[in-house]
């Protein structure tokens, strides 16, 4: 895919995982799948401040799909910190066997919201030429 046509879909990308972040992080750690998203005992107070960080992301996410390219730095945030995250993640679930469920939960998640939004980056060049496009 060229980078005309990824920076078409970026946007689209950014509002998807920006109301995912808003609206499907609670449900996910509550009731749709607690085991592969919620650490075991429960922490309410963790996963309160999880919550709150990634729909605040999510919404700036959202804002960001306005202008993607003036945002390259909270995208490429959004990658890095979901990389580390779901890496952290899988550490600590490689040493504590009870926690596996994350295999199949948020840990993939997190792994492919970063892969896709890494994937629609466009080009240095690009950038470049769009910054300049619209000097």
């Amino acid at each position: 895919m060229n980078d005309m046509a990824r920076a078409k879909y970026l946007p689209i990308a950014l509002v998807v995982i920006g109301l995912i972040f808003i609206f499907a992080v609670y449900p996910m750690m509550t009731w749709i799948s607690p085991s592969g998203w919620r650490w075991m005992p429960p922490q309410p107070e963790y996963e309160q401040i999880l919550m709150g960080t990634y729909a605040t992301l999510g919404i700036f996410l959202i804002r960001a799909a306005k202008n993607p390219i003036a945002h390259a730095s909270l995208i490429w945030f959004t990658i890095w910190s979901s990389l580390v995250h779901a890496t952290i993640m899988l550490l600590q679930v490689l040493a504590d066997p009870t926690e596996r469920a994350h295999l199949i939960g948020s840990i993939p998640s997190f792994y492919l919201m970063a892969g896709v939004l890494w994937y629609l980056m466009p080009s240095r060049s690009f950038k470049n030429q769009q910054l300049s496009d619209n000097s």
